[in-house]
């Protein structure tokens, strides 16, 4: 355990630090990629200004070629013997003029036109092409431009043109002279401001060819690769951000290139300064996490082995570090109270799930488990078990105690009753116990029936002494059945049933306590197959369940039903619940009755065809059923399993079910009242529970016996009691249901007085589920 404990905590140190440095990393990360974006951001800004100043270099450049070329066209133009050779059309000297001049410039064409712009004589490099085609389509621009030059594209390569007029005094022709735009001139500008230079040249298919380039040889290729518009040029060298001068209309550029990589070259070495900051605070941050983390989790580690310390029960260990003032130790002190609060409810609850509130004796659950361990003890003799005997008794006219003097009196008649009881026993290991209600019980080890027949009858003289209570006196007596084992039973639910049945023929034969015999349980054998049918018919799904509706008399909305159960017996038929429902409520059985009753209506509760109907089921609960100690949680678990809500069922309790453990039963009727469960008081009116108890349970609905509902039309008592009744309800808060409706007159009466909900064979019979969604439909 100690080692799932290490790895839970190292998980958490592992998220807590971790966290920590996702976070510090997430934020370097973003300043990275901020100041990454705004120098590569920069770099671009710088780049386009330097772009700028290289464009008008470029254009200067070739301004000042220009300008070169005419001022030796001028030169040329204004020799007097090139003037006369002109005059007298002399084509040797013109060509040696022409060839002479244009070797002193450098220029590669050198011509003169007449005064038509058409060509007399021409000196151009070796290896140029026929310049006609180019000349016809600048001689028109060059000569409207006064002092111009003109690029036009000859054999793919760009050349600069200039046109100087010849003049004797008139025109007489024109000097033209070109000059390349070629690689001496790129590199010039490659040396003199550090930038890249390509001229790109249109072809007559579209293609685009780099006859000049001072890129190296992976960007050149790229470039050539390019089909359209160039701006941006990514090689193996890096990124270059071009900017296009056009040439010769449009069918040359100038690219001036100009690398990103080197402008932002000087920031890396501060990118990479500010990554070993960030490596050394994320080691820094992990490391002050991890303690801050440890500081967190070694206390925390303490608290999950003082939970599971509770978890197994044991709640004398104080949980550690309650003594901090931060918050753990604030969670440390609200485990200590949580450990202690826990200490006392459960020490309460075993009291209250063993032990009798009012009397202090044990209750029927520990009295059960006392004679289990008792008949363990003693069947345990290897030579002859020792026998025992239990003796069940029921006060007389206790009841009748209750209405006359009261509740409060009838609760110091039940105490001065344990009293007596625990006189009359002497031998150690023997009990009283409370079974509930007006019931008791003793269990006699060691003690055959002659013994038992004994101690019941100095019971019954102990009762013959009336008791006093102030100015009042009651006279005591109590129908007493007793049954031995191993003689009466073999088991210990058959030893407390034969007691109970031997009682019950006592209170009938009232002359002292009686003695069980087979012959007081006629059926037993009966009784015993049938026990053993119900339980078949438990597992084999023998059981329908019957649902009888109930209206809403006061226009509420939503569907109500009680929740019936039948019994489809294979050879019976349809076996009805008078014939074993009180069996099953005397032998203990009836507890597994209700859980199915319950979980078929959660099933239907589940079911497509009741989603959206707002149906609310009624189930009822037994005496047995409030004094499981584990009801709540065994109807919470069905809630989850089918995935119904409690609001959805109403669980009808009758008062004498309540009143036979009042404490047991008001801790059980809360627990349900917590999980959502709607609680109804069934056959109100027949019982003899106190208003003053009543108010104090949590319930929210009274049902009123239909003997009251029956008789409105013909005893105007029982009306009376009817309104009485709602009236009563309404002042409490609480709903009232009247059950028992069996014509439209009492119906109308019931809604006249406000009665809430009405239920009874006027209305609809108990239906199987499938009929009962058939009237749900029709009444829609």
């Amino acid at each position: 355990m100690s080692a799932l404990h290490v790895g839970w905590q190292r998980s958490l140190v592992v998220r807590l630090v971790g966290m920590s440095l996702l976070l510090l990393l997430l934020v370097q990360v973003a300043g990275f990629g901020v100041v990454r974006a705004a120098i590569e951001r920069n770099a671009r800004s710088q780049i386009a200004r330097a772009l700028d100043t290289d464009e008008n270099v470029w254009r200067h450049l070739l301004a000042q070629n220009a300008d070169r070329l005419r001022q030796g066209a001028t030169l040329l133009a204004a020799d007097y013997g090139f003037r006369s050779a002109v005059h007298s059309d002399d084509l040797d000297t013109i060509e040696s003029a022409l060839q002479n001049h244009g070797l002193r410039l450098g220029a590669s064409v050198t011509a003169l036109l007449d005064t038509g712009l058409q060509l007399r004589s021409v000196s151009r490099a070796q290896g140029m092409g026929d310049l006609q085609d180019a000349l016809a389509q600048m001689l028109p621009v060059l000569s409207g431009t006064q002092q111009g030059s003109h690029i036009a594209v000859v054999d793919g390569l760009p050349y600069q043109f200039v046109l100087v007029p010849l003049k004797a005094p008139v025109l007489v022709g024109w000097v033209l002279m070109g000059f390349p735009v070629h690689q001496a001139l790129a590199d010039e500008m490659h040396q003199l401001l550090s930038v890249q230079v390509a001229l790109r040249v249109r072809a007559a298919d579209g293609a685009w060819a780099v006859p000049v380039s001072t890129l190296p040889e992976g960007a050149l290729q790229m470039l050539r690769a390019q089909t359209g518009p160039v701006t941006e040029l990514a090689s193996v060298q890096g990124t270059l951000l071009a900017r296009a001068s056009a040439l010769a209309d449009g069918q040359a550029q100038a690219l001036l290139l100009r690398s990103v990589d080197e402008v932002v070259a000087p920031y890396r070495q501060l990118q990479v300064l500010l990554a070993i900051i960030t490596v050394v605070g994320l080691l820094l941050a992990a490391l002050g996490s991890g303690l801050m983390a440890r500081r967190v989790t070694t206390p925390l580690r303490s608290l999950v082995l003082g939970t599971q310390r509770l978890s197994r029960g044991e709640y004398d260990v104080p949980v550690e570090h309650t003594d901090r003032n931060d918050e753990v130790g604030y969670l440390a002190r609200s485990f200590d109270h949580m450990r202690i609060g826990i200490a006392e409810q459960q020490a309460e609850i075993r009291h209250l799930a063993y032990w009798d509130r009012l009397t202090g004796l044990p209750n029927r659950e520990r009295f059960r488990d006392t004679v289990l361990q008792a008949i363990e003890a003693h069947a345990a003799y290897t030579t002859q078990a020792m026998p025992l005997a239990v003796i069940t008794l029921d006060l007389d006219r206790f009841k009748h105690v209750n209405d006359v003097l009261g509740y409060a009196f009838g609760d110091q008649l039940l105490q001065a009753v344990a009293d007596r009881l625990r006189q009359q026993v002497m031998a150690h290991g023997d009990m009283v116990a409370r079974l509930g209600g007006n019931e008791f019980a003793l269990l006699l080890r060691r003690t055959d029936a002659s013994a038992a027949l004994e101690v019941a009858r100095r019971i019954a003289h102990a009762f013959e002494e009336p008791l006093a209570f102030g100015e009042q006196t009651v006279d005591l007596s109590a129908g007493m059945g007793i049954a031995c084992w191993p003689t009466d039973a073999a088991d210990v639910d058959t030893l407390l049933s034969h007691s109970e049945v031997a009682m019950y023929a006592a209170k009938r034969r009232l002359d002292g306590p009686q003695l069980y015999d087979a012959a007081l349980d006629s059926a037993s054998a009966q009784t015993l197959s049938l026990l053993t049918e119900l339980r078949r018919a438990v597992e084999q799904n023998e059981l329908r369940l019957y649902l009888q509706p109930k209206v809403a008399l006061q226009g509420g909305h939503g569907l109500a039903a009680e929740a019936l159960v039948r019994w489809q017996h294979p050879q019976r038929g349809l076996v009805p619940p008078a014939e074993f429902i009180p069996f099953a409520e005397q032998t203990g059985f009836v507890r597994q009755l209700t859980l199915w009753m319950f979980d078929a209506a959660a099933r239907l509760l589940a079911d497509e065809r009741t989603r959206g109907m707002g149906l609310r089921i009624s189930v009822n609960l037994s005496t047995r059923d409030l004094l499981d100690p584990a009801l709540s949680v065994r109807l919470g678990a069905m809630l989850v399993r089918h995935g119904v809500q409690a609001s959805a069922f109403c669980l009808e309790i009758t008062e004498s079910a309540i009143m036979d453990d009042p404490q047991r039963a008001e801790a059980m009727l809360n627990r349900l009242s917590q999980q959502g469960f709607k609680l109804s008081i069934d056959d109100f009116g027949t019982g003899y529970s106190s208003l003053g108890y009543l108010k104090r349970l949590p319930v929210d609905e009274l049902k009123i016996d239909k003997s009251f509902v029956m008789g409105m039309q013909t005893d105007e008592n029982d009306a009376t009691i009817v309104r009485s009744t709602i009236d009563l309800a309404h002042n409490l808060g609480l709903t009232v249901v009247a059950e028992g409706v069996e014509n439209a007159a009492i119906l109308e009466r019931l809604r006249a007085l406000a009665c809430d909900e009405a239920q009874g064979y006027h209305i609809a019979r108990p239906l199987p589920v499938d009929a009962f969604l058939a009237w749900h439909a029709q009444q829609t």
